[in-house]
């Protein structure tokens, strides 16, 4: 059974908890210490108020179900305690200097780290761009006024660019685009819509290349806690963590 350490104990991590069969949730930790007890009443795992306890508790995998902050905080003492590193919070790796050196640190110390799929499907296919190259390669994602924080009454776009510029002006919202281009091994054109309208987040993926040509709409359902963030980003954590000890691994 993989034993893992939770940072984040908000809507997230309750997700990973209620769907944790098969994974033992060892070590709890949350900067909002409250957050972590709560969560061990049902998890039955530690709370830790303090980053260096938690770290030195027996478990193989640490998930960060928490923020940027956290990632770029505690991600490099991670891995120098010989433990794996899911990041969930993907937007951090927008910073070319601070990915390589997570990169450099994770080889130095022999470790992995996973990111998950998140609100979208198709991210494996991505990954033909590192080998044939990729023309177009689109995120258009549309949300409602409420998950982005801000007010509007009717339908505009509120950000058209690179990746990397969209996470540093919304950076709890557009964690996929990041994963996207880390996938394809190139920066994603993104266009972020607000709409008062739609009650879901709707992801749409537009893919050229010398493969051909692709489409995919991914409409999701938010998370009933924090509608900032899709109930299948929770899920894809659960989904790549049960896969890491099946013997049989489907996708590239």
């Amino acid at each position: 059974m993989i034993k893992i350490g939770l940072i984040g104990c908000g809507n997230i991590g309750h997700i990973i908890a209620n769907h944790a069969e098969g994974i033992e949730i060892v070590a709890l930790f949350d900067i909002f210490f409250d957050r972590a007890r709560d969560l061990e009443k049902t998890t039955g795992a530690r709370a830790h108020e303090q980053f260096d306890s938690f770290i030195r508790e027996d478990f193989s995998i640490v998930v960060e179900a928490a923020s940027v902050n956290a990632v770029k905080q505690y991600a490099h003492d991670v891995l120098a305690h010989n433990k794996d590193l899911v990041i969930m919070s993907v937007g951090a790796l927008a910073d070319p200097g601070f990915r390589d050196e997570l990169r450099d640190s994770a080889r130095r110390n022999g470790r992995k780290i996973y990111i998950p799929s998140g609100a979208i499907f198709g991210l494996d296919n991505l990954k033909v761009g590192r080998i044939s190259p990729i023309k177009k390669l689109l995120l258009r994602t549309v949300k409602s006024p409420q998950s982005l924080g801000i007010e509007a009454k009717e339908r505009h776009l509120i950000f058209s660019g690179k990746a990397h510029e969209c996470i540093k002006a919304y950076p709890k919202n557009v964690n996929v685009s990041v994963a996207m281009s880390l996938a394809a091994g190139r920066d994603v054109d993104v266009e972020l819509w607000v709409d008062p309208a739609v009650d879901r987040n709707v992801h749409e993926v537009i893919i050229e290349g010398d493969f051909g040509e692709t489409s995919i709409r991914v409409t999701n359902v938010p998370s009933p806690d924090n509608p900032a963030t899709s109930y299948l980003a929770a899920l894809s954590i659960l989904s790549l963590l049960k896969g890491l000890e099946d013997p049989i691994v489907v996708g590239t």
